[in-house]
């Protein structure tokens, strides 16, 4: 009965701790990326690109690692997005950014917008992205 109890207490903290996460992610959007992207994420023609149909991306190793380099260390340069190119640049966050909050920014992105990505991206797999820094005129070159 104790037993039974702990494990039910144990799975309203995790729901509890990732409601938290999405809720923290939607701050992070919020003071990062909406200012650009909008708080629609529609992004603005010809200026900044949408995040719609990002969660494709997140199906793969190589998306998921891209998603996650833009994130920390931006992108400069021509990126082609649908029928449109935008050439410009994107600051990283790499530095005002814990690998938790980068996580929790991209579960939102991937989880909004029209986005539905089943596999959250974890902090670990930021962690692993962020020990190897590229350039953000790289991290443009490398969308799968």
């Amino acid at each position: 009965m104790v037993r039974k109890r702990l494990m039910v207490g144990a799975l309203l903290a995790l729901g509890f701790w990732g409601l938290a996460l999405a809720q923290d992610g939607a701050k992070l959007y919020a003071q990062y990326c909406s200012s650009c992207h909008q708080p629609t994420g529609l992004g603005i023609p010809n200026a900044f690109p949408a995040l719609k149909g990002l969660d494709k991306l997140a199906q793969t190793d190589e998306g998921r690692v891209y998603l996650i380099r833009v994130v920390l260390f931006g992108l400069q340069g021509p990126l082609k997005v649908g029928n449109a190119t935008y050439n410009g640049l994107m600051p990283g966050f790499g530095r005002q950014l814990s690998d938790a909050q980068v996580a929790a920014l991209l579960n939102h992105v991937l989880s909004s917008f029209g986005n539905k990505n089943p596999k959250p991206i974890t902090p670990e797999e930021v962690k692993k992205v962020r020990a190897k820094p590229v350039k953000p005129q790289d991290v443009a070159k490398g969308r799968p």
